[in-house]
């Protein structure tokens, strides 16, 4: 932020960094232990009082009870950026820096804090996975799904309920991996169809977003137009 490195740059290398501390510290003997068989090294199980609890869903299954903590960090999410001072301040620190700068809103204030508060949700990503499912951390923890978090929130424009919907749109494609196998499809299909996807929605934001920028900048001049003929006008009547 100060020596003009971008943030998003940043913090994907400090990725690398993240997961060098994590194996050294999964080695057993530190926190990990290996598990029967030797390939699998793991922490200690969670205590079952720890676990989260599960919805009967009828025919398809258990829902995870998490998806109630991922609805209320939705609402607070909507309410936090739409509703708040705090929100306005950071959609113009993104929106642009200079002009957040000239109303007194401290940029690099604005930067730590969004990337401290993004990063804690960010970490509630794999904790379905482990409070619901495996209980315990280990080396075959599922990897990638925080930039999965990054393409369902370019699909939901970074709108909650776009979000929820890109999320569902997500996990129903990946639900079809199996399926789409025993079908004699290959299971790289579904990262195909994905990244078709995003990149389709991505192009429609942006040919919408230029055409209402033009659309807006035409309306602008033809306002100025019709105020600039409109003391013509008048001097043509009094005259």
């Amino acid at each position: 932020m100060t020596r003009g490195v971008s943030e998003v740059i940043a913090t994907i290398m400090l990725n690398s960094i993240a997961t060098a501390i994590i194996a050294y510290l999964l080695q057993p003997g530190k926190l990990g232990e290996l598990q029967q068989g030797g390939t699998l090294v793991s922490t200690k199980p969670l205590p079952t009082s720890s676990y989260f609890f599960t919805i009967d869903a009828g025919p398809a299954g258990e829902l995870w009870g998490f998806i109630v903590i991922a609805a209320i960090v939705g609402v607070a999410y909507w309410f936090l950026l739409g509703r708040t001072r705090f929100g306005f301040d950071l959609r113009t620190v993104g929106q642009s820096e200079s002009a957040a700068a000239a109303s007194g809103v401290s940029v690099k204030k604005m930067i730590a804090t969004s990337m401290v508060i993004s990063g804690a949700v960010a970490g509630l990503i794999g904790m379905p996975t482990l409070l619901n499912d495996s209980h315990q951390f280990s080396n075959d923890f599922p990897a990638g799904i925080g930039f999965t978090g990054i393409a369902i929130a370019l699909l939901g424009r970074n709108h909650p309920i776009g979000i929820a919907l890109g999320a569902l749109l997500w996990g129903f494609l990946e639900r079809t991996t199996n399926h789409l196998e025993f079908q004699g499809y290959d299971k790289e299909i579904l990262g195909v169809i994905q990244g078709v996807i995003v990149l389709c929605v991505v192009i429609a934001y942006e040919v919408v977003r230029r055409y209402g920028l033009k659309r807006q900048q035409q309306r602008v001049g033809a306002e100025l137009a019709a105020q600039a003929r409109a003391p013509q006008t008048k001097q043509e009547v009094a005259g």
